[in-house]
């Protein structure tokens, strides 16, 4: 069977490796606009079948990119003012408006220590052990929050008890216990799922700065050898650029049937976030907002919006519904990723030259459903969205068995069947870019960024190569006090005594 069908009998569509040209990293800072607004930027999105719990799945918002740990005294929020919100296609026809969960937050100076007018967010007076009652003390700056479901134009809220954010990781003085902390924010909700919002490491790994030095990776050409290829566990030759740094974490894990009753059904779903029309500034309050909301950011695959659209329209995209996709068919029609990995790696000529042109695959595999004409093109009769895709009925895949290469590797639990935090969707992305689904040679190149894991991922409950083992999924944060970034020469492995073996080259 070939990649192409075995792609279909996965997830049931042509969309089966959909973030494909998105590849080269999430969604961190990708707007000019959101770039400005970190509250409201969504950095990455999972979506996958739990493992802990298989009955259930998991959804997962990522914002506020590039959290340096020690970045006192007021730490990172949660926006007050933006609306998160987790929207679903269940029926297939692109529109994420199906179901609908929301979650909005508020933030409260609160507390004894108030009176003392100190200057941080978060004080060890005494050390901070819970997020309300005795122990609470110390949270100077609180936040709570709701979660709401949309269904069938009826709301309803789902907290079954006050809901708390658990606070940025400041370091073990403030928080002696973090791991206990954080597992007091796991909250019930009323449909039988629960909830966690609150800091959490950036799982997230790529070569970043190697990427936007317009693809200057740390090969030439960035091509990883069979056994590089199979290691999840090592970063050959490139330098994973997110180590050591946090996001804020929405977590959502809900019973299948709170989203079908179709055993084999592929859900669609994009996050979003949004602000009111109007924000009014004075001198002696903070500003108050007020008229409808506005999209001002949305994600579904990876970085489609920090990759393949252009740089004046990106703006418009973040305020566009996956269901209008039909205005940027060009941007996927024409790779211009693959024209940049042809011209900086020589990739010209036959058979290595990378397909740039026509690439009806890359429109198919991101905005189709498999039930539609796999024309490339977006019409009345065949519409395009922008959608990441689950199939309920594939099995998800124990911890320790997980491939990052995913479907490439014979894991069909993971992207681009929904996602998981550990996929890499940049070395599967770049492959299918340079058309792996078209059967190209280049296609056949194991390309990759030479990061293939979350390095240094903190906690326990991880696997070795940084994979948590249940819910909310992601790490650990870094402690403020305590942190560090893995620099070049620390090899692949999250030790300070590990000798020189991954140069910045």
């Amino acid at each position: 069977m070939n990649l192409t069908a075995r792609l279909l009998a996965v997830l049931g569509l042509a969309a089966g490796l959909a973030p494909a040209p998105s590849a080269l990293a999430a969604s961190h800072r990708e707007a000019p606009l959101i770039a400005n607004d970190p509250t409201a930027d969504i950095t990455d999105v999972y979506f996958f079948r739990s493992w802990q719990n298989p009955n259930n799945v998991v959804m997962i918002m990522n914002v506020v990119p590039g959290q340096e740990p020690s970045s006192g005294p007021n730490y990172f929020s949660f926006g007050d003012d933006v609306l998160y919100s987790f929207r679903f296609d269940t029926n297939g026809d692109g529109r994420a408006e199906d179901l609908v969960y929301e979650v909005r937050f508020s933030t409260q100076v609160r507390g004894g220590l108030t009176a003392l007018k100190l200057p941080v967010a978060f004080a060890a007076v005494p050390p901070i052990t819970a997020l309300d009652g005795p122990g609470s003390d110390g949270l100077i700056l609180r936040q709570s929050y709701t979660v709401t479901e949309v269904k069938g134009g009826v709301r309803r809220q789902l907290g079954t008890a006050p809901m708390f954010a658990v606070p940025s990781n400041v370091g073990p003085r403030t928080m002696p216990d973090y791991e206990a902390l954080a597992a007091k924010g796991v909250f019930p909700l009323a449909n039988g799922g629960k909830v966690f919002a609150g800091q959490r490491d950036e799982t997230f790994y790529i070569d970043l700065g190697g990427t936007f030095d317009t693809v200057n990776l740390r090969r030439t050409p960035p091509v990883l050898t069979p056994s590089e290829d199979a290691n999840d566990a090592a970063n050959p030759f490139g330098t994973d650029h997110f180590s050591g740094f946090n996001v804020n974490t929405i977590a959502i894990e809900l019973p299948i049937s709170q989203i079908t009753n179709d055993p084999n059904a592929v859900i669609g779903m994009y996050a979003a976030t949004a602000r009111q029309k109007f924000k009014v500034y004075n001198s002696a309050t903070r500003p108050t907002d007020s008229g409808p909301w506005v999209q001002v950011a949305r994600l579904g695959n990876p970085l489609v919006n920090e990759v393949i659209i252009g740089t004046a329209s990106k703006d418009l995209w973040n305020a566009t519904l996956p269901s209008q996709e039909a205005q940027f068919l060009d941007f996927y029609r024409t790779s211009r990723l693959g024209t940049v990995l042809n011209l900086v790696y020589g990739l010209g000529g036959t058979p290595l030259e990378i397909p740039t042109a026509n690439r009806a695959d890359l429109v198919n595999v991101l905005l189709k459903y498999p039930t539609q004409p796999q024309t490339g093109l977006c019409d009345a009769a065949s519409p395009c969205s922008e959608l990441l895709r689950l199939n309920v009925g594939v099995a998800p895949t124990a911890p320790a068995n997980q491939k990052r290469l995913t479907v490439l590797a014979g894991d069909n639990a993971g992207w681009p069947n929904g996602r998981r935090p550990n996929d890499d969707v940049t070395d599967v992305a770049l492959r299918v870019v340079a058309g792996k689904l078209i059967g190209t040679q280049a296609g056949n190149l194991a390309l990759g960024d030479g990061v293939n894991f979350n390095q240094a991922a903190p906690g326990t409950g991880k696997t070795a190569n940084g994979i948590s083992l249940g819910f909310p999924y992601l790490p650990t944060p870094h402690a403020g006090r305590d942190r560090r970034h893995i620099d070049c020469n620390e090899g692949s492995v999250a030790s300070p005594a590990t000798p020189a073996g991954n140069p910045c080259n």
